[in-house]
């Protein structure tokens, strides 16, 4: 029986419990001998990460116990946080462990427990790791080593650990493979032949996907040498034809000696190939045409991985435009054939394995499941972290693709989830509320997947429009350099677009549009409603708020010279770091908001949230403020979650006039 009742109203299966339990997706895969590991969420257990291990029998495991967190703090996002290899005992992993960031071996096989790698240090926030390798007794890896009590007190190189733990307590112990004349680099990538080493490297203000440089070292006896750029962001001298930098995005040996990189040298992210001749690279060959897409992505999580060579010759490779498939590529013909199934989207996070392809993929009706690729079949099957469903999946939104027209007449890719629910139906001539959803980075991209969070408020009635605005990636360098020095006006502007639209065409009902976003998407949230009346409410989570202060210590050194190229340089456009902050016009905020934010973050610290609402206090402006001790940039507790959510359900509630009996109401202050 179908029930006809207010949008938003909707009773609905989807709650926020089973939102928060299928929260994350499994990450960093890797081969052991046959088996098959990972990381994977557990919501439930504090938000820890597991390391899964997968036999080749089919059975499955979890290796570490409550509280082992298998997680990389390096540049506070993290990257691949552990490797392994078969030994006479069966498998040994090293990993990063997040409460303390040392590495630990374990043969689970044969050790009782854990054992240190490297030390502690006083220093600032000490040694981290990341990006491993294991090359005979020694662990190669990234090395971030704070060297004071700032968040800039930091260098980074790539180092090698020794496996019999004489560097558990001797940091001396510990040999500096690279030296430390660039900011940031990934792990080391060592030829099939042992006798190169390749990397990437970049340097402030130049993030990642501004601009990298693909770095070459000698090996001669376990020491690197003849360090010397090879590829990418040459410098002022050696410009990319018509563009602002080169952006390597990753890097492999092929088989015979050949070293495979994705490049955006062209305008988009596609993969290249070229051989060593001596000190130099012969003219890399482009291996799949010109196909307009992306084969590459951003660097936020080093270890990341859009493509690896196969031992036939063969690439396996993601790839698309806005969204992703994964593609095995003959690097002679150019020839690409898509694997076949329901997934429209790919994690960065492939393994190979002989002949089979693993990765981590998602579509409109599953969330993300461990899919295996045979390539000598063809035949693509679920290995692990099958997607089930938590509720019956009539009760899943029916996305659709869109493409809007903003400022100037430019397209603005969005993802659109009307209000569905086989149970209900809406009063004929009722428009319903829709919620603009701003992704963070805000280099970055939302994909068209099925997400319970989305569905939580679909099958309640509420429309949501995630929206890709000029910036995100997924869509060539050109659309991502939007928002160079306009960052909180193209973000805000494409938004707005939206919004404007839907309500135009008659999808939404005007006066009940909303917006929210976490992190560069809570700025982006936070910058709407204090430049625009369009909306009548937002939920603001863990955001940039104060420009200047981000700018000048408030946040971690990866990102601590981002806003050079998404603002302009502080010392030369200053009117414009306080024009665009939120702190600075609370006194335009009209709208309702609910402001939710980690305790223990870093990246965007909660001081600027209490500067935020000491400047909002007595405005007359109802608000709520969820402060949650042990959460950082993101939430990972199923209790945060829930909590949140729910909150945020009933700001909606509040703000679009609908009555929600199962909630509790929102302590809203003015």
């Amino acid at each position: 029986m179908v029930t006809t009742a207010p949008y938003g109203t909707w009773t609905s299966p989807v709650d926020a419990e089973a939102v928060a339990a299928h929260d994350g997706r499994p990450a960093f895969i890797g081969v052991i001998g046959d088996e098959i590991w990972w990381t994977a969420p557990r919501p439930a257990e504090g938000g820890r990460r597991a390391l899964v291990r997968h036999r080749a029998d089919g059975t499955e495991e979890s290796v570490l116990p409550a509280p082992w967190n298998v997680r990389s703090r390096v540049h506070e996002y993290g990257g691949q946080p552990w490797a392994g290899t078969v030994t006479d005992h069966g498998p040994l992993v090293v990993f990063s462990d997040f409460a303390d960031q040392r590495l630990y071996a374990y043969a689970p096989d044969h050790d009782t427990a854990p054992r240190p790698l490297t030390p502690l240090s006083p220093v600032g926030d000490g040694l981290r790791w990341a990006d491993p390798v294991l090359v005979g007794d020694e662990v190669w890896c990234v090395l971030e080593e704070f060297t004071g009590g700032g968040p800039t007190d930091v260098r980074r190189l790539v180092a090698a650990v020794p496996l019999d733990g004489s560097a558990a307590d001797d940091r001396a112990a510990v040999r500096e493979l690279s030296d430390d004349r660039h900011r940031f680099v990934t792990g080391p990538r060592l030829s099939p032949d042992g006798r190169h080493a390749a990397w990437l490297a970049w340097d402030h203000p130049r993030m990642p996907w501004d601009g990298t440089l693909v770095m070459l070292a000698d090996v001669t006896d376990g020491e690197f040498t003849a360090v010397r750029p090879l590829l990418g962001d040459l410098g002022p001298d050696v410009p990319a034809p018509g563009r602002r930098g080169e952006s390597v995005a990753q890097i492999e040996w092929a088989p015979d000696g050949a070293l495979l990189f994705a490049s955006d040298r062209e305008g988009w992210w596609e993969l290249y190939r070229t051989e060593i001749d001596g000190d130099r690279a012969k003219e890399p060959r482009r291996l799949c045409g010109a196909r307009q897409e992306e084969f590459g992505g951003p660097l936020w999580n080093i270890g990341s991985r859009w493509f690896l060579p196969l031992e036939s010759g063969t690439v396996a490779t993601l790839h698309g435009h806005g969204t992703t498939a994964l593609g095995i590529l003959d690097p002679v013909s150019g020839d690409l054939v898509d694997t076949a199934g329901p997934w429209t989207e790919w994690a960065p996070a492939l393994a190979v394995h002989g002949s089979r392809v693993i990765g981590v993929a998602a579509g409109h009706r599953t969330g993300y499941e461990i899919v295996e690729l045979d390539t000598c079949t063809g035949r693509a099957r679920v290995l692990a972290h099958r997607h089930t469903d938590a509720v019956d999946p009539a009760h899943y939104p029916r996305p659709e693709a869109r493409t809007f027209t903003g400022p100037g007449g430019r397209d603005v890719h969005a993802h659109l989830y009307p209000p569905h629910n086989p149970d209900h139906t809406a009063p004929d001539g009722e428009l319903p509320p829709y919620v603009v959803w701003a992704h963070g980075g805000p280099t970055g991209h939302a994909p068209l997947v099925l997400d319970l969070e989305i569905a939580y408020f679909t099958s309640r009635g509420i429309g949501v429009a995630e929206v890709n605005y000029g910036g995100s990636t997924g869509y060539g360098r050109e659309y991502r350099e939007r928002l160079r020095g306009q960052w909180g006006v193209v973000d805000v502007e494409d938004c707005a677009a939206v919004a404007r639209a839907l309500a135009d065409e008659g999808t939404a009902d005007r006066a009940r549009l909303a917006i929210r976003g976490g992190s560069a998407g809570g700025w982006t949230t936070a910058a709407s409603l204090t430049s625009t009346d369009l909306y009548a409410c937002g939920t603001i989570s863990y955001p940039i708020l104060d420009l200047a202060g981000w700018a000048t210590g408030e946040t971690h050194d990866f990102e601590s010279r981002y806003l050079e190229s998404l603002v302009g340089p502080l010392a030369e456009v200053p009117d414009r770091y306080r024009e665009r902050s939120p702190l600075h016009h609370a006194d335009r905020v009209r709208a309702p908001f609910l402001l939710l934010q980690g305790l223990d973050d870093v990246i965007c610290p909660p001081a600027q949230c209490d500067r935020f609402l000491a400047e909002v206090a007595g405005r007359g402006v109802p608000h709520a403020y969820l402060a949650f001790e042990g959460e950082g940039h993101g939430f990972r507790r199923a209790d945060t979650m829930i909590r949140a959510l729910e909150s945020e359900l009933a700001l909606y509630a509040h703000a679009f006039g609908f009555e929600r009996p199962d909630l509790t109401p929102l302590d809203l202050r003015s």
